[in-house]
This record gives C-alpha cells, sequence and structure tokens, in this order.
C-alpha cells in the first residue's frame, strides 16, 4: 500500500480531526457528569454516522455516571474488530474553572492543552482519522470489516460493566480490540502497549479506646499508633523485581490533640504485572483482617479489584503487523508494559489485544500551569496524529487481509 496516499489523505482530514477533537474538549465530561458525557456521546455518533455508524447507547451501571456508546459498522458481518476510546475524563467543572482549563492551541510548542486532549478524547479523534483515511484508500478493507467503536463512560474509575457491554455486543469473542489510549514517543520508537499491570484496593481500619490524653493517656488505645506500627510491612511489599508497587495513597484517623484517637482508616493500592504476585500481596493483607496492633483491632477490607492483562503469544503476534507497518514509514513500534490501567483489562479475553494506539501527549489527569513552567497541563501533540493514523491504517489492511 502506498504510504503516500495514507499520509496524504491523513493531512487533508486532519483539520477536521482536530476540530472534532476541539468541540469534544470544550464539553466537560467528568465521570460524575453525566450529561456531559452523554453530550460526549452524541457528538461522537453524530461525527460518525456519515461513515456508516449504527449508535447504541447503555447505561452505565455504576451511579451518576453516563451512557457507554457502541458505534457499529456491520460490513460483511464476522467477529468485529474493536476500537476501543472512552467518553469521560477526571476533571471536574469546577476545576476546569479555577485552572482557567481549557482548549489552548500552542503551535510554537507543538502542543494542544486542554482536558481530554490525549486521555482520551484525542483517541477518539485518532480512530475518526483512521477510518477516514481507511476509506479514502481502501474502501474495499473498510467496507467489508465489520467495525465496532466502543466508548466508555466511566473508564476512569475503571468499572468492569464496559468490559460485560462489549462482550456481549461481540457474542463474547472478536477479531482483535485495539485501545486508543495514548501512545508514547521516545528514544526506542512507538510505544504499542501489550500487557497492563492488574491492581488490588484496600482498606484498614484501626479501632482503638478513646481518652483524655493527659489524665488518661494511659487508658487508652491509640488506633493512630495501631496503623503506623503495619503500614510499614504493608509497603515493603513494593517489590521492583517483581514488578510489584504498594501505595499507600491516604491515612486519617483522630479529632483532636487532646484526645487519644479511638480510630482510624489507612487505604492503599497495589499493582503488578502477574496474577500470582499480586495474589500473593493480597493473601497477605487479608491476614490483617481481625488481628490486634497495640490494642486496637484491625479490619481490612479489599475495596476493589482489576485483573491484569499479562499480555499473549497472539497479542505479540498481533503487534508484529504494527512492528511492520512502522518499518515501512521508516520508523520504529516497540512493545512496551504499562503499569496503568484501561479497558484492555477487561477486554483482553476476546482476542488479541493492543492499546496506546492513540496519539502521543502529556500530563494526562493534570490540569494545573505553574508561571515558572514546573507544572503543565494535559496535551497533545497534534504532529503525532498522521503519522499514527497512518500507522494503524496499515496494519489494519494486513489484518483484514490475512
Amino acid at each position: 500500500m502506498n504510504v503516500s496516499l495514507l499520509q496524504s489523505s491523513a493531512e487533508k482530514h486532519l483539520p477536521a480531526a482536530l476540530d472534532f477533537l476541539r468541540r469534544l474538549v470544550a464539553i466537560n465530561s467528568f465521570t460524575t457528569n453525566p450529561a456531559g458525557v452523554d453530550e460526549v456521546a452524541r457528538q461522537t455518533a453524530a461525527e460518525f454516522a456519515p461513515l456508516g455508524f449504527e449508535a447504541e447507547l447503555v447505561p452505565c451501571t455504576t451511579a451518576d455516571t453516563g451512557h457507554h456508546l457502541f458505534l457499529t459498522h456491520r460490513g460483511q458481518g464476522g467477529d468485529p474488530i474493536v476500537l476501543v476510546t472512552h467518553s469521560d475524563t477526571v476533571f471536574p467543572p469546577e476545576e476546569e474553572k479555577l485552572n482557567d482549563f481549557q482548549w489552548d492551541e500552542r503551535p510554537e510548542e507543538g502542543r494542544i492543552y486542554g482536558p481530554g486532549t490525549v486521555d482520551n478524547k484525542g483517541g477518539t479523534a485518532l480512530i475518526w482519522l483512521m477510518l477516514q483515511v481507511l476509506r479514502d484508500v481502501a474502501p474495499d478493507v473498510f467496507e467489508r470489516t465489520h467495525w465496532l467503536v466502543a466508548a466508555n463512560a466511566a473508564e476512569e474509575i475503571i468499572g468492569d460493566d464496559f468490559g460485560r457491554a462489549t462482550a456481549s455486543l461481540c457474542g463474547g469473542q472478536a477479531r482483535a480490540v485495539l485501545v486508543f489510549e495514548g501512545g508514547p514517543v521516545d528514544e526506542r520508537g512507538w510505544h504499542i502497549v501489550t500487557s497492563r499491570k492488574g491492581r488490588s484496593s484496600w482498606r484498614l481500619s484501626a479501632e482503638g479506646k478513646a481518652a483524655h490524653a493527659g489524665s488518661k493517656h494511659h487508658e487508652g488505645v491509640n488506633a493512630i499508633d495501631a496503623l503506623a506500627c503495619v503500614l510499614p510491612d504493608i509497603a515493603a511489599l513494593t517489590n521492583a523485581s517483581v514488578e510489584r508497587t504498594v501505595n499507600i495513597g491516604m491515612i486519617h484517623g483522630g479529632t483532636v490533640v487532646n484526645r487519644v484517637p479511638h480510630e482510624a482508616v489507612a487505604e492503599w493500592e497495589c499493582r503488578a504485572t502477574e496474577p500470582a504476585v499480586l495474589q500473593q500481596a493480597d493473601d497477605f493483607f487479608t491476614t490483617l483482617n481481625g488481628t490486634a496492633a497495640n490494642g486496637a483491632k484491625l479490619t481490612a477490607e479489599r475495596t476493589g479489584h482489576t485483573a491484569a492483562w499479562p499480555g499473549s503469544v497472539e497479542s505479540e503476534a498481533l503487534f508484529h503487523l504494527w512492528h511492520e507497518a512502522a518499518a515501512v514509514m521508516n520508523l520504529t513500534a516497540v512493545s512496551v508494559p504499562r503499569g496503568g490501567l484501561s479497558d484492555a483489562n477487561h477486554l483482553w479475553h476476546l482476542a488479541p489485544t493492543l492499546d496506546g494506539l492513540g496519539p502521543f501527549g502529556g500530563n494526562a489527569h493534570c490540569s494545573e500551569r505553574s508561571a515558572d513552567g514546573s507544572k503543565l497541563p494535559e496535551y497533545v501533540e497534534p504532529a503525532s496524529f498522521v503519522p499514527k493514523a497512518v500507522m494503524n491504517v496499515l496494519a489494519l489492511v494486513k489484518l483484514v487481509s490475512s
């Protein structure tokens, strides 16, 4: 396939793709702003309709959220190629207003700043651009393929109902799952994600006994002291050699300093690539339940769990198509693991899976900008759209033709 034709098509459609992105970024779609999330879904459906995609909205089962969006182009049937994005962001309306965080195009920096520019409205715009190019240059491939664009309403809180809804629409299997989270570029090349860590989250409560901190200190049982005794053992489960991290992210307890605190709580998350390594940590956390520390009773509760996407031989074989596509463009694609979670964690069982197929950007989940430049908000690099779209199209043509 002629790379220059693909590139010319992508460059032709790029202004429209960036205008689409601009309109999406202008909509606050914080996960618990269902009206905003649904408006993003509505505009996305309208943009894909001229490409022949039919829209379906499915309620998210998490309270105070919008609807998942599924866009279908059935082609000649068969298992779909699933193109995954999400409509929500992590930024409440108040935060966007406080930090004047909005679409901010800075050509001199080669960046566009704004909420969702790379996570993941930029991914949605790149899917649209890629399909436009495919229809221009390989219309037979585009028309005969069964495409399913799946946009999660609540990806940022990593629920599992989107995965179940997607699997249901697919009949439990797909030809490939392609996730359009942002794709970094560095000295090694263009990153294509082929595995992600799993995660468990935990809450540890300590029940002590209140007492006057002066006259009756000896009668109290300090719940904060109890947590302080066990938290180092929890943190010590971080182990780089087995790719496991533990992050104690929140501690609170007590009321005033002249009272022995009768209760305290700590919360943490643990991540690991291998399911058995994550389970080993979870087994230890479970042993804390019902034990005593410094006289206080401990209660440990697992508050969340997301299984790892451990990668597979099939996903590596799928990556090889992207590696070959990059080589045709005189670029390099590299297979990388990633520690963060995405919809790939819930969808990889459907088919060989790749992630990081979206544009290049940075500072996801950040909205602040400081005068000295030490803080910069989320951004996307518009120059990454064309090469990434071309790379994706080259690989998809090989996939569909195989």
